[in-house]
């Protein structure tokens, strides 16, 4: 469904009603497609903690800061 932005400002809360229920609106100006109003995705589920364990590794100098930007951090010139 294509409504112009004047519709779409006064029937907002209407058109998110309808967005909620699955319905896609597209906004236009002068007839001319410009955006979308589409449901939001729910979520897949709860999370669980834990669950990138063992796949994402931090390098041992994840720490450690060049002098060069430390000093640049301080506003000095390295």
């Amino acid at each position: 469904m294509l409504v112009n932005i004047h519709e779409a400002k006064t029937q907002f809360s209407r058109l998110v009603e309808r967005v909620s229920r699955g319905e896609e609106i597209v906004i236009g100006k002068a007839g001319k497609p410009v955006a979308k109003l589409v449901p939001y995705p729910k979520a897949s589920g709860p999370r669980s903690p834990g669950a990138w364990k063992g796949r994402v590794t931090i390098a041992s100098d994840f720490d450690d800061l060049p002098a060069e930007l430390a000093a640049a951090f301080r506003g000095e010139n390295a």
